[in-house]
């Protein structure tokens, strides 16, 4: 393989604390090494909309980046190279950009009716003159990733998500800040529910994995804690929060639960279109939860959907660690033309693994070692030889 002399880089999913960080740590390894960097906007988005017909429309989509450029995003959260859930591989043909549209060269059509910009995505990557791609995101973007590395093109992955549920690596960026939010949240809510006594209901991003809700529960000593994992009886959660309520000296009880969890032969409460990654929009069961708890109790709930609050803000110190050592380890992996790998880490120790194992698997909550399912509380069974962090 040809040495790197210009590498992209990309955020895509939703967004998380720690990024900033992680694109800083990029560029600055990337420029020592000799390498140009450039930023593509926008996820996946970015060289999905690159024309290569129109140059002066490049700058909307990419931009080239260097420590001056990056000097100060550190500071703040989110990704200053925005984001999105754009899937070049399952494009609906409304969202087609307008100048591929009927270009049947740039494009395969799917079996099930979406469109696949593979072919117009890798004509950028070699109209930018970009030798290999550092992608960072969840599952989703970084599967997209491992099918550019697929056809060919080099490609170095770093996970990101605040539900740590990347297979193959114990820990994503984003994660410890979205855990520190909701513990900082959970304990202020404290003060309403103990006033007005009553039982409050905190409802927590996470769709398949439960972790959010496991950690955060357990670091906040809150009552109970419903997991994605492990399908819930409300009328016993109900008796538990009542008990729970009557045994505490303020008279109130506080629970989290899972945005992606379930009742005992129940759905997960979802809304609106799927998007490209056919997930569609989870939120609401913390509420369906507590309006039946209050009829089968008579006592009177609070519901609160942290959602976005999760994600928001400057990262913690663990993720801006980990950032820059995700950053450094990709940097170095990229520039020794080392592609089709996911930095990671593993029993506490920096690694990186074969990016195909973001797609052979899905990371859950080991509910064995860390949840007692029959009193929904977090519950670690021994200490001893566990991570530092337990996941």
């Amino acid at each position: 393989m040809a040495a790197m002399k210009t590498i992209g880089i990309l955020t895509g999913g939703g967004d998380v604390p720690g990024l900033n960080p992680c694109i800083k740590a990029v560029v600055d390894r990337a420029v020592d090494d000799g390498l140009e960097i450039l930023g593509f906007r926008r996820g996946w988005a970015g060289p999905l909309n690159v024309n290569p017909e129109d140059p002066s429309e490049d700058w909307r989509w990419v931009m080239r980046l260097n420590k001056a450029v990056v000097r100060k995003i550190d500071r703040s959260g989110g990704t200053f190279l925005h984001t999105s859930r754009t899937r070049p591989s399952h494009v609906q043909p409304e969202d087609t950009p307008a100048f591929l549209s009927g270009n049947t060269a740039a494009m395969k059509e799917s079996a099930d009716g979406t469109l696949d910009f593979t072919p117009h995505i890798l004509r950028i990557l070699e109209h930018l003159g970009i030798d290999g791609l550092v992608a960072i995101g969840g599952d989703d973007t970084l599967s997209y990733a491992a099918r550019l590395h697929q056809e060919g093109f080099p490609v170095v992955a770093i996970p990101k998500t605040m539900d740590n549920d990347v297979y193959g690596t114990d820990y994503c960026i984003g994660f410890s800040t979205a855990v520190t939010r909701s513990v900082d949240f959970i304990t202020a809510l404290r003060t309403p529910s103990g006033s007005h006594e009553r039982i409050a209901i905190v409802e927590l991003f996470g769709r398949n994995s439960g972790e959010t809700s496991l950690f955060a529960a357990y670091l906040s000593h809150v009552d109970r804690a419903i997991i994605s994992e492990v399908p819930f009886d409300v009328h016993k959660l109900a008796d538990f929060l009542v008990a729970d309520k009557h045994a505490n000296p303020s008279n109130y009880a506080i629970m989290t639960i899972s945005e992606g969890a379930t009742m005992i032969g129940g759905e997960i409460i979802e809304s609106g279109e799927a998007d490209a990654y056919g997930h569609k929009k989870l939120g609401g069961i913390g509420q369906v939860a507590g309006e039946m708890i209050r009829k089968l109790t008579g006592e009177n709930t609070i519901y609160q959907q942290l959602g976005y609050l999760m994600r928001s803000g400057a990262p913690d110190s663990l993720d801006r660690m980990v950032a820059l050592s995700y950053a450094k380890l990709a940097t170095d992996l990229i520039s020794q033309a080392r592609s089709g790998r996911m930095v990671a880490l593993r029993d506490g120790k920096y690694t990186h693994i074969p990016l195909s194992t973001v797609i052979s698997g899905i990371k859950r909550v080991d509910v064995d070692e860390l949840y007692d399912r029959e009193h929904y509380q977090p519950k670690v069974a021994d200490m001893l030889g566990k991570p530092m962090f337990l996941y």
